[in-house]
């Protein structure tokens, strides 16, 4: 009795099992299949601050797939990270910066502001490249909707000095540190700091590359920046601006958080294609939002 009872359950659960994988292995329907979801991230680009063959903080493009500003955060620590998983997202010419095993410990966003703890590694950034790391790092964040400044803390503690030295860093840490600083000081009165934007060329491929020029200078900064770009850069190297002597800003006004510029017809005096046009545009655009923390630039007929 107890046996053919046993009997009857095996073959109804061997019978329910086989049922079970012809369930599995027979085709959909045509139904079934239209109400199947597929989840697809579409990646978009993203500015980011790396190095370039000359080693300069230069400003390009990479594919980021993330949503949230703390993942698209994330990503980006990771692409500036030496030895990353994502060094395929780096176009050719440029160079992460921050040193290998560098790690997130934790991250937080609260309201603009960026607060990252990093591991210990994150001080093992080779002599002479410590503040780029920091320049890298802060223009890449900012760059990021929603946020206007980090804080970095090393194991919980808030990064006091640029690694390996005794500069101070203010411990909240936004664009006014300035990139590829270059200064030109007789003296402490009327010290003017601008940053302009040049483009560099490597083969076929254009980009940018920012410059803070700290000076004495009494002179309207609008007016610093685009005499910047009529001249040769203060530093040596393959830096370009389209920008020639006879150009003349004829007006400019400053709204809130936009700049509305006015320029003489000679502003594209020269140029050879519609393409030069928009990179000398957006040359100064990046040099005014940059320095006077407007959100537009328009250029006005």
């Amino acid at each position: 009795m107890i046996k053919n009872c046993v009997k009857r359950k095996l073959i109804i659960t061997t019978f329910a099992l086989l049922i079970f994988l012809i369930t599995l292995t027979f085709p959909k329907t045509e139904e079934e299949i239209n109400n199947v979801t597929i989840t697809y991230t579409e990646a978009r680009p993203s500015p980011i601050y790396l190095l370039n063959s000359e080693e300069f903080v230069s400003r390009t493009d990479v594919s980021i797939k993330s949503e949230t500003t703390i993942d698209q955060a994330k990503e980006i620590i990771e692409i500036l990270t030496i030895d990353n998983a994502k060094a395929a997202y780096i176009p050719n010419f440029f160079s992460p910066i921050l040193p290998k095993n560098t790690k997130v410990l934790s991250i937080d966003l609260q309201e603009t502001t960026l607060k990252i703890n990093f591991n210990e590694e994150f001080l093992n950034i080779p002599k002479g490249y410590e503040e780029k790391a920091i320049e890298c790092l802060v223009y890449s964040l900012t760059e990021l909707e929603n946020i206007d400044g980090i804080i970095i803390y090393i194991d919980g503690k808030i990064l006091e000095s640029i690694p390996n030295t005794e500069k101070k860093l203010p411990p909240l840490l936004t664009r006014d540190i300035g990139i590829n600083k270059v200064y030109d000081l007789s003296g402490l009165k009327n010290v003017t700091k601008t940053t302009t934007y040049y483009i560099a060329k490597e083969e076929d491929t254009s980009y940018y590359i920012p410059v803070t020029l700290l000076e004495n200078n009494e002179k309207d900064k609008v007016e610093i920046i685009i005499e910047r770009l009529k001249t040769n850069p203060s530093i040596q190297t393959n830096l370009i601006s389209y920008l020639t002597a006879n150009t003349e800003l004829t007006n400019y006004e400053i709204l809130e958080s936009e700049i509305k510029l006015s320029f003489s017809p000679l502003l594209y005096e020269g140029l050879a294609s519609q393409d030069i046009e928009e990179e000398v545009k957006y040359s100064i655009s990046l040099s005014m939002q940059d320095t006077l923390n407007v959100d537009n630039v328009t250029f006005v007929e």
